[in-house]
């Protein structure tokens, strides 16, 4: 965005008047003021720090009030600049940014050829509901010098998509041109409005070369829309049905109504694993308890089930096709809804303090959960305890096992303060199973699944953390093999150092008695074996990593053990490269 021939003598804020011509200053020893000035401004008044950028032909006037703001400011721009030479890996760490902090983090990419670089991040942040703040230039509109900033390098006249914003418009909450300097704050502030509140996602705002200039505005009149709760029926409804059921669950207030919860396709951690009454997780769509709730969010029920489901966005109006029967649907935050659920049923108990049949009603049903959860927990102990399959490979089991274990000796917290990053794919139940979080925020997805995510989230969360003052010990991204190439290893190390899977499962899933099932993963062509890349030197030659490749269920513990070590202590990236058997 650049500017007209408007200035002004305001040091730190943009001006509200043009500089007089009889002004005795010279212009050129006079700092500018221009649209980008207001657009970097209101994002900072808006709680944005990072922006992750891609710099082209289009962002001449934000490099220039950059480092207008570090001549006024002793050497300090408003907001942290992350250079990122991938576009995807760009808005991974803004994604991973704001999953940490809950903020929006910003993303500059360069006209409509850095709008496609976003690949398949942008279908991951619109999937998991993350915050993120998109801005691209765009080709000049004036080819003859009329305006400031016309077209004047050959790549402008190609680079001139006629719809630029429809690129990615179908995944973002709000798209919109900036048209006018003057407007620019207002804009920015209605994007960060839709990208803050339910259903949270990205926006996408784009601005021609040819701005002019505006005036400033208070940020505090733009709120996100408050979360919304429950409506009195329906808690009534909710809590009655929850007192009376035999066998209700959650999937996705447990120990209040001895309430099963059960795990589909978690995106986020929602429960801790040593809780008594989570009986499991599921990433292929089984459940072996649904025949039996008879309250619960689901599908294929008991006939005489009750649901109710609670959403910000129930109807998921982003997805094409998305339906539960149920018998409540309720536009809610989970939050607040919870909390309304929680003061009803304490409330209904202080009236039936002496309702004997309800609290042992109550209490044989957190019994029977108690056991169901200590069997599965059981089960997954044992898993870990087989260390290699028959081909003497590691079983991924006891991989993760061993790395739970290693991480919790190795760190002061035991574990508690780690941020594990989850885009294990094929194998991404089997992670949740076997690191098992206990703390809210340990434990990520992408939310979506465009493959890539992981790497550069993994910077992005560390920049968040430091941001929102959650001093992870250790970040730990679990990737397979196609997601660690997907992510752009050499982009994503090299970023990690400057600031501070196979699709075969989704086939056999389709066709699990075809002929495709009975030949070999290679033989599919989604096999990188067994001539695979060597993963940790393309670390070790982007960004200074350690790295080792495994191949023996014998040295697995060993080398945890060291890699957690060079994390820890010497704090530079490591990479494990596990050989498994093939799928």
């Amino acid at each position: 965005m650049s500017s007209s021939s408007d200035s002004s003598s305001s040091s730190d804020t943009a001006p509200t008047t043009p500089i007089s011509p009889t002004d005795s200053l010279s212009l050129s020893k006079r700092p500018l003021y221009t649209t980008s000035s207001v657009f970097l401004k209101t994002l900072s008044e808006a709680g944005v720090t990072h922006i992750f950028a891609n710099w082209g032909n289009d962002h001449p006037a934000i490099l220039e009030d950059l480092e207008r703001q570090r001549s006024e400011r002793g050497g300090k721009a408003l907001l942290e600049i992350v250079t990122c030479p991938n576009e995807m890996v760009a808005l991974s760490a803004a994604q991973g940014y704001a999953q940490v902090t809950g903020n929006p983090a910003a993303v500059i990419v360069h006209v409509d050829v850095g709008t496609q670089a976003l690949a398949g991040a942008v279908h991951n942040v619109d999937k998991g509901n993350t915050p993120v703040i998109i801005f691209a230039g765009a080709s000049p509109y004036t080819v003859s010098g009329e305006l400031k900033g016309s077209k004047n390098e050959w790549p402008m006249w190609g680079q001139d998509a006629p719809d630029q914003p429809a690129i990615v418009r179908q995944f973002m909450r709000f798209t919109t041109q900036i048209m006018s300097g003057k407007a620019v704050a207002k804009t920015v502030m209605r994007a960060w409005q839709f990208a803050t509140s339910a259903p949270r996602g990205p926006v996408y705002l784009w601005a021609r070369r040819e701005s002019v200039i505006t005036a400033p505005l208070d940020v505090t009149k733009w709120p996100p829309i408050a979360p919304s709760g429950l409506s009195p029926t329906a808690v009534r409804t909710i809590v009655d049905a929850l007192s009376t059921a035999q066998f209700p669950m959650i999937i996705a207030l447990s120990y209040l109504r001895s309430v099963s919860v059960f795990l589909s396709i978690s995106q986020y951690f929602s429960i801790p694993f040593s809780h008594p009454y989570l009986l499991g997780q599921t990433f292929d769509g089984t459940n072996p308890y649904l025949e039996e709730a008879d309250v619960a969010n689901g599908s294929r029920l008991r006939p005489d089930a009750r649901v109710f489901v609670v959403d910000a966005d129930p109807l998921k109006q982003q997805m094409g096709w998305s339906h539960i029967d149920a018998e409540l649907i309720c536009r809610a935050d989970a939050h607040v809804a919870l909390g309304q659920l929680v003061n009803a049923i304490r409330a209904a108990d202080a009236e039936a303090v002496d309702d004997t049949k309800l609290q042992e009603g109550l209490r044989a049903r957190g019994e029977r959960l108690t056991s169901l959860h200590d069997h599965w927990i059981g089960q997954l102990v044992e898993a870990e305890s087989r260390k290699s399959l028959p081909g003497q490979t590691p079983s991924v089991p006891c991989i993760l096992g061993t790395l739970r274990e290693a991480v919790k000796a190795q760190t002061v917290s035991h574990g508690e303060n780690v941020l594990w990053l989850n885009e294990g794919i094929s194998n991404c139940g089997l992670v949740w199973n076997h690191i098992r979080p206990e703390r809210p925020g340990q434990m990520f997805m992408s939310g979506g699944s465009s493959l890539g995510w992981a790497l550069g989230a993994a910077t992005g969360a560390r920049l968040g953390a430091q941001v929102a003052k959650k001093d992870y010990e250790l970040i730990t991204a679990i990737v397979g093999d196609g997601t660690y190439l997907f992510g752009v290893p050499s982009t994503a190390y090299w970023l990690s150092r400057r600031y501070d899977a196979s699709p075969r499962y989704s086939m056999l899933g389709m066709h699990p008695d075809g002929l495709a099932s009975k030949v070999s993963a290679q033989q599919l062509s989604v096999s990188f074996g067994p001539d695979m890349p060597d993963y940790a030197s393309i670390a070790a030659a982007a960004g200074g990593a350690w790295g080792r490749r495994v191949e023996r269920a014998e040295d697995i513990q060993s080398t945890l053990e060291e890699a957690v070590r060079v994390v820890v202590q010497e704090k530079r990236s490591a990479v494990v490269d596990f050989i498994i058997d093939q799928i």
